[in-house]
C-alpha cells in the first residue's frame, strides 16, 4: 500500500500509509483491515462498471436523465439500513448481501459526477470536434471523456467513501472486516476495542482519499 501510495501520491502519502497500516498491524487488526479493503475495493468497481456507463448515458440523452435522476434523488436520501432489506432475502446474511447493499448506496455519486462532468465540456471543444468530422463515440472518447475525467475521479473519490461508511453496517448482516469489530464492541460494551476500529477506519479512509485526490490532480489537463 506504502509503495502504491508513492508510486500515485507521491513521498508524504506513502509515509502516512506505511505508519497507519504498521499500527493497525500493531493493533492486531491487520486481517479485519484486509477484509474490509477487499469489500470496499470489489464494492467501488462493481459500482464503477454500473454507474459510469449510466451517467455516459444521462450525460448524452436528456430522457434518460430524467427518468434516472429522480431516482438518484431517493437513493441519496434514503437511510443506509434500508439498503439491507432487499439484500437479504435474494442473497442470505454475508459478505455477498454487504457487497451488493454497498454498490446500491455508493452509486450515485459516480453517476452524477460523471454526467457533470461531461456536460461541463466547454461547448466550443465539442463544436469544434464535430467540425472536424468526428463520429459521437470518437468525441466521447477522445475529446470529452479525457476533459472530464476530473470530475469522474471525484466521483470514484465519494464512492470509495461511501463504501467504507457502509462497512458498520454491512457488518449486521454478516460482513466482515472492521465493521464486525465495531458491532462485536457494541455487543459487549466494549469501548476500548470499539474506539480502536473506529480509527482503523479512519486511518483506511484517509489512505484511500488521499490516494484517490492525487490521481484526481493528476488527472486534470494541463
Amino acid at each position: 500500500m506504502a509503495l502504491l501510495a508513492w508510486r500515485l501520491a507521491g513521498s508524504r502519502i506513502a509515509v502516512l500509509s506505511a505508519a497507519g497500516f504498521l499500527f493497525l498491524w500493531n493493533l492486531r487488526l491487520w486481517d479485519a483491515t484486509m477484509e474490509t479493503i477487499v469489500l470496499v475495493t470489489l464494492s467501488t468497481l462493481a459500482a464503477l462498471a454500473i454507474g459510469v456507463p449510466i451517467g455516459i448515458g444521462c450525460a448524452l440523452s436528456r430522457r434518460l436523465w430524467g427518468t434516472v435522476g429522480p431516482g438518484l434523488d431517493m437513493m441519496q436520501t434514503m437511510p443506509s439500513f434500508v439498503y439491507l432489506i432487499p439484500a437479504i432475502p435474494f442473497f442470505g446474511l454475508g459478505a455477498v448481501s454487504a457487497v451488493f447493499a454497498t454498490v446500491v448506496f455508493s452509486m450515485p455519486p459516480v453517476i452524477r459526477l460523471t454526467a457533470l462532468g461531461i456536460l461541463s465540456v466547454p461547448h466550443d471543444l465539442t463544436e469544434a470536434a464535430d467540425a472536424f468530422g468526428t463520429s459521437p463515440m470518437q468525441k466521447l472518447l477522445k475529446v470529452q471523456l479525457p476533459l472530464a475525467l476530473p470530475t469522474i475521479m471525484a466521483g470514484v473519490n465519494q464512492t470509495i467513501m461511501l463504501s467504507l461508511s457502509m462497512v458498520v453496517i454491512a457488518s449486521m448482516i454478516g460482513a466482515g472486516g472492521l465493521g464486525r469489530e465495531v458491532w462485536r464492541s457494541i455487543q459487549r460494551l466494549d469501548a476500548g476495542s470499539g474506539f480502536q476500529a473506529g480509527v482503523a477506519i479512519v486511518i483506511v479512509a484517509v489512505v484511500l482519499d488521499r490516494i484517490t485526490q492525487a490521481m484526481a490532480r493528476r488527472a486534470r489537463p494541463a
